[in-house]
């Protein structure tokens, strides 16, 4: 079994919608301020546009952890 862990930022984008972005794994001991002032930095240094549109806001963030287990299927 493979575990994978990734943060995931999102954020909203200058039409309003929700654009995210995700990081491979995060160091364990990541902090929420330290996440906040990222996604602050990446909205203020204008960092990523998406269709011509600009990151306005940060909205939210997750580390999403998965499982993967694969079968060989050969018998």
């Amino acid at each position: 079994m493979d575990e994978n862990k990734k943060l995931v930022m999102i954020f909203k984008n200058s039409a309003g919608k929700k654009v995210s972005i995700s990081i491979d794994d995060p160091k364990d001991d990541i902090t929420e301020q330290e996440i906040k002032t990222a996604m602050e930095l990446i909205v203020t240094k204008n960092v990523f546009k998406k269709n011509d549109y600009a990151l306005v806001e940060a909205v939210e963030a997750q580390i999403v952890t998965t499982d993967t287990t694969e079968y060989d299927l050969i018998l």
